[in-house]
Formats: structure tokens, sequence, C-alpha cells
């Protein structure tokens, strides 16, 4: 036949659209168009099939006039994912391959010059969209993708290394099957940083706790060398492993960059940008957009060290997602939503030289200083961070004795047993919660009404403020196993809210 039609997928976003790759063989003058909206590496595909078949051993119709329409046409196409594909239609169009045993496929990947299959990007969405559509067809990757995609169930995904190994299972008369892709195994968790390790330090480890138990956002704020990476680097151990969905969720934005290793499935990501981060780097974009690291800490944690030192327009553009946990990139022609349930941690000096309000080391900055330095942290910035704690210096005499302290096991077993009464309770975790559900979930008694109303007043809050206060104090309830909110639960959470601006 002249005309050959191979079902593959374009990334948009995070969703994979489905793309028709129509081939089509026709007399006239040599040559090899592509049509369809692609950009310069999906044009870059004639070589790189051309090449690929030849050395393969494979005809190359370079008699016919060869038209490759990727379709629809308003959809914009990039990468080399239509290598195969394109591939396949030529040789079906042409019939070297049985197309009718193609109909059943969706393929993707990249081809070397001698035929071999790379890996492409975003396997894992091309597997979801299959599954979310319940479409028949099977999933045909090259290697290192098919691992990647088979993680999720109910998808049948083959795949191949060569392009010679899908000539030899598609020919009219082949008996042999592509072979099933089997999901990498899944390996156990290395051991990560202790929270033992970290001496002295108590209050700022209370505060990582209550964080992980309330999925909270937190600023740490002390002097240089106190301590604020390491209690930062400690939070993923002291969270609960992923569920299957949300494992998904998590790899399937870390495989749109290129990112994720299948032998790293269920772990939480921690991603630490330096501060010199654009804010495009932060929160996505690009032509087509990508996820930026804010997308890319889906379910995980995102750590900013010397957060003063970020861009303002980068800083700035972490308000959204911290409120609404997506981020909606819009251009002029294309828009592209992705995900943004992130915890974050940031880390900050009190000062340029960092040592404004150490009892050990004087400050050599000027009041002005001071002001100017803290200033870059915009009110409604940190009016979102639900917790703001000071990392004091710690003492000679606290380095030299030994480690001690509850291990990351023990205080992980805490907040795990804290989320699942959350989530027993209302569902999701307590920073979740939006205003109307504070109301059944965080409902305070007239007494302790009273206390937080009297503070809220003295110390000029905003309703978010006075919202955030109450999701901490439900978190401290949740920890120390208590239904109702007392008092004490609110007095702690006011004060992990006092820690900034630094006295």
């Amino acid at each position: 036949m002249s005309l050959a039609v191979i079902h593959s997928r374009a990334l948009d976003g995070l969703a994979a659209a489905p793309v028709s790759v129509e081939v089509h063989l026709a007399n006239g003058l040599p040559s090899f168009t592509l049509v369809g909206l692609a950009d310069t590496e999906v044009k870059e595909a004639r070589e790189r099939v051309r090449a690929a078949l030849q050395s393969s051993g494979l005809a190359f119709p370079h008699d016919k006039r060869i038209t490759v329409n990727l379709a629809p046409a308003d959809l914009p196409k990039e990468g080399a994912r239509f290598d195969l594909p394109i591939a396949l239609g030529i040789l079906a169009a042409s019939g070297q391959l049985d197309a009718s045993r193609l109909d059943g496929f969706e393929c993707a990947g990249e081809l070397s010059l001698a035929g071999h299959l790379r890996p492409v990007r975003g396997a894992l969405a091309m597997a979801l969209a299959l599954r979310r559509e319940a479409s028949p067809r099977r999933l045909l990757l090259p290697v290192a993708s098919a691992a990647e995609a088979s993680l999720v169930e109910g998808v049948d995904v083959r795949e191949a290394a060569h392009l010679l190994d899908l000539v030899a299972c598609l020919l009219p008369a082949a008996e042999q099957q592509l072979p099933r892709a089997q999901a990498a195994p899944r390996q156990a968790a290395e051991p990560g940083p202790d929270l033992r390790d970290i001496k002295g330090q108590a209050a700022p480890k209370r505060a990582l706790e209550i964080a992980a138990a309330g999925e909270l956002s937190l600023l740490l704020i002390g002097p240089p060398g106190s301590g604020k990476s390491m209690l930062a680097q400690r939070l993923p151990g002291l969270l609960p492993p992923l569920d299957d969905e949300e494992a998904l969720e998590s790899a399937a934005v870390l495989s749109l960059a290129g990112a994720f290793m299948p032998a790293r499935w269920g772990r939480r990501s921690f991603r630490s940008p330096h501060h010199s981060a654009s804010s495009v780097a932060l929160v996505g974009g690009g032509s087509p957009p990508r996820p930026g690291e804010i997308s890319l800490a889906q379910h995980g944690v995102l750590f900013l060290d010397e957060f003063p030192e970020f861009q303002r327009t980068a800083l700035e553009a972490l308000r959204e997602p911290l409120e609404t946990g997506r981020i909606l990139i819009a251009r002029a022609a294309r828009h592209a939503e992705f995900p943004a349930r992130f915890q974050l941690v940031a880390a900050m000096n009190p000062c340029p030289c960092g040592h404004h309000g150490s009892q050990v080391q004087a400050c050599r900055c000027t009041p002005e200083q001071v002001s100017r330095y803290q200033g870059r942290l915009s009110g409604p910035l940190l009016d979102r961070i639900d917790l703001r704690i000071e990392v004091p210096a710690v003492a000679p005499a606290s380095m030299a004795s030994a480690a001690g302290g509850q291990s990351s096991a023990e205080v992980a077993a805490r907040v795990a047993a804290a989320r699942a009464r959350a989530l027993h309770r209302q569902g999701c975790s307590n920073a979740r919660l939006a205003a109307q559900a504070l109301d059944q979930h965080a409902h305070l008694g007239a007494a302790e009404a009273r206390f937080l109303d009297k503070t809220a007043t003295s110390l000029g809050w905003s309703a978010r403020s006075y919202h955030r206060v109450l999701r901490v104090a439900r978190t401290v309830a949740d920890l120390a196993d208590e239904t109702l909110i007392t008092t004490g639960h609110l007095a702690e959470a006011v004060q992990l809210r006092r820690g900034f601006p630094v006295a």
C-alpha cells in the first residue's frame, strides 16, 4: 500500500495528546517532506530515519515522493520521539511490513543512525494517557523507556532495542511476538541522613517534625553553620512513603524532564536549585513548556537555600503555587498546566554577614543593611509560609558532646501516625484544609478562640495568617493524639510563626 497510519503521542504539558503519523508514497520527483507543525528536532528525523533504514539493511524508497503528516496539524510536535513511527510508516507504506499488525500499537522512540532505539522523555505520560482513555492499544517503546512506562498498571507495554527486532516481529508471516516490558525491580531505599546527627537545636527539630506531619512550609533563619541545610536534608526521611497514585504523579513530572529513574520509584524528590535560578527555572516554561523545579518537587521537598539571594521575580513566583498546588503557564500560542504539590523549606541568614542577633559573634551590618536584606522577602510571600523558626548557633560545648536525641525513624513514626489521623478525619493533610473545612476540623472552644483572636489582633495578622496558625495548631494536636485543639497547641503554633523578622 502507498499510505500507512501509525499511532503515537505528543507531549502537551503533563498530557500526552494522540498523534497520527500518516506516511504517503507517491510517484514523482523524489523528495521527503514532513508537515504538521513540527519543530527542528522532528524535521531532522528525515536524515535519521533514512540512515537507520539503510544501516539496518532495509529498503528506503529513494525513487518515491514521501510525505509525512503529523496530525492534528495545529498541535506542536517536538523532540525525536517520532523517529520510530515515521520509520515504521515508511516500511508499512512500501509493503515491507504488515500494516494491519501496527494498528494495535502506539509507539515512540528515537533512532540512531545504526538503527538502535534510544529512550524518549514522557514515557510515563504516554502510559498514563492510555490508561486514562482505556485504550486497547499496546505501547511500543525503546527498552529504557518501556521499563519506565511499565510502572503504570493495566497498560500492555512492549519493548525493542533495535529496528530490526521490530521488523522481525511485524513481517507479514512473522509468528514471533514483541517481548513484554518488565518494570524495574523496586530497590530498598538507602538510609538517608539521620536527625540524630544534628546536635542540639531542639526547637528547630520540633518545627521540622510539625512541618512533616502537616505538610507545612518552613523557613529556617540562623547564622552560617547553625545546621539549616542539615535540617532541610533530613525532612524527606521524616515523611511517610508515597502511595501508588502519588508516586505516579511524581514520576510522570520527572519523566517529562528526563530525570526519572525507575530504581527510585516511590521515593520523594528533594530538589535544591542554586539561588541564581531564574523564575522560569523554578516555575517552568520555554517552548514547548517544560516543568520547573517547583513541579519536579511534586509530592516532595523543594529546598531554597540563601532564600533572599534568589531573584525577586523568582521568589514572587512561589506565591500562587503555595496556595493552589498547580502552575498554569500561559503563552500567546500555548497553555500548559503542571502540578505543584510540594513542601517548601527555605533557609536564610538574618543579615548580610549572617550574625545579626548572635551572642557568639558580633554583627558588622548597619540597621539599614539588615532591614534592606530582610526586606527582599515580601509580606505576601512570608504570609504564605506556615512555620518560621530561628536556628541559633551551636555552642562549642554542644559540638564536642556525643550525638543524641531521637532518630529519624522514631520521629517518622510519630509523623506517620499524625498524618494517618488527619487522613482518617478529613481525607487530606492539614496543609490542604480549605477555610470551610478548617471551621469543621479545627474548631476552637470559647477560651481558645478568645486567645487566638487576641493574639491575631495584637500581631496584626491577616486572615491567611490566622488560618495557617489554625492548621499548625491542628497538626500539633494530631501529633499529641488529641481530638480538640487546646490553648497550649495554639501557643506553640503562634511561637512557630514569630521567627521573622529577627530582632
